[in-house]
């Protein structure tokens, strides 16, 4: 679930994002009175199995509830849930075209049971790699071995988010600063299993975060929510 508003006196309307359908939205009535029958299982960040019924609203209603994961431990660490609704956002806003996207679906769950598992893990590091293999999941990845201008090897020292990848010297017109540290990050990030994240100074992380920002603005017209450290 990506995230739950409040609506009249008990229910919820509910942002869900599903492997099969995309993102969808639904309406659990009653779901905020003290004996619901759905209890305590619809909670932003869980993961849960829905009995939905459509009719002539374009929410579905829920009707049956089952959990899957409740990744209620990350919600006991302010870090955690902070990077878990951060990376529900970025779902929400990258993937909102109502089409399924099995690879982001996937993504996303091993990301909120990492942070569940292991809430330590909920750094401005794992964020951006999170949001780096979202790009990769939308067809959107940066490109990073060579200029994404001319096709040069050497000397690339810029990104630009226009040209969708690093650039060189001879093409860094328009782009902005990319340091070999930032760059290192991003092919290590998107060569990793996020559990094993590369990590780097906070300079370098702002240089990665400005680069998938802007991939995303250009490519996809999507503003991302700063990620905190």
């Amino acid at each position: 679930m990506l995230r739950s508003i409040r609506y009249g006196e008990a229910d919820r309307i509910l942002h869900l994002y599903t492997p099969d359908l995309g993102r969808i939205g639904a309406i659990a009535k009653g779901v905020r009175r003290a004996r619901s029958r759905f209890g305590g299982r619809l909670e932003p960040c869980s993961r849960v199995a829905l009995v939905l019924h459509q009719g002539r609203s374009d929410l579905m209603t829920v009707t049956g509830a089952d959990t899957i994961a409740s990744n209620a431990h990350l919600r006991e660490h302010g870090r955690a849930l902070d990077g878990a609704v951060r990376a529900c956002d970025a779902v929400n806003r990258l993937f909102g075209d109502g089409e399924p996207h099995p690879p982001a679906y996937h993504l996303l769950c091993n990301e909120l049971g990492l942070l569940d598992r292991e809430p330590e893990r909920a750094t401005l590091a794992n964020q951006l790699a999170f949001r780096l293999k979202l790009l990769v999941a939308a067809g959107l990845a940066p490109q990073l071995g060579s200029c994404a201008s001319c096709g040069e090897a050497e000397e690339l020292v810029g990104f630009s988010g226009a040209a969708g990848g690093v650039v060189c010297g001879a093409c860094e017109a328009g782009a902005f600063p990319l340091g070999e540290e930032a760059h290192e990050f991003m092919t290590g990030a998107l060569g990793a299993p996020l559990a094993q994240a590369p990590d780097a100074d906070v300079r370098a992380l702002r240089q990665a975060e400005r680069a998938i920002t802007e991939t995303a603005e250009h490519h996809a017209g999507v503003h991302l929510r700063a990620a905190v450290s």
